[in-house]
């Protein structure tokens, strides 16, 4: 998407951003978040202090969302990890690739060394195939880690790729 713009969020964009994560988090099926979680605590979890959260924009609509953070503290510190959310008339427009490109800039230039996601469902496989094609590696799969609303227990997968 060449008129996309990443950029830090800001207290305008609260509405837009919860527009995003409403539907992820109230669907339960890819973010391992209580389903009924209040729009205060989604919010307060996606733009937590330690997080440091931005939106993609392209004109005017907000199309995404994501935060970087340290994955752990102390000695784990240098590993970064992140969450990603696309406005659903935005997937396959390449929203989600381009915060993640942009996310990858960043924590190199934050001194992050790797890059790990935790949970990744298995059935989210739009996002498996984004993220191998990234350069990310499914290093394990957790078998029925995840709760699924519909399909029940199915495997998470953890991924990682040097930066």
């Amino acid at each position: 998407m060449s008129d996309l713009l990443v950029r830090p969020v800001t207290p305008s964009d609260v509405g837009g951003v919860w527009a995003i994560l409403e539907p992820v988090i109230r669907a339960g099926e890819t973010y391992a978040l209580p389903r009924d979680m209040s729009r205060d605590a989604v919010l307060a979890y996606w733009c937590a202090p330690a997080h440091r959260t931005f939106v993609a924009k392209a004109g005017e609509d907000i199309v995404g969302t994501y935060y970087l953070r340290a994955n752990q503290q102390g000695g784990g510190a240098h590993v970064a990890n992140c969450g990603y959310m696309t406005a659903s008339g935005s997937t396959g427009r390449g929203v989600a690739r381009a915060m993640c490109e942009h996310s990858m800039d960043l924590a190199r230039a934050s001194g992050f060394r790797a890059m790990q996601f935790n949970c990744v469902v298995s059935t989210n496989e739009r996002a498996v195939r984004l993220w191998q094609s990234l350069g990310f590696e499914i290093l394990c799969r957790l078998p029925e880690a995840f709760r699924h609303p519909a399909l029940g227990y199915v495997d998470a997968c953890v991924m990682y790729r040097g930066l």
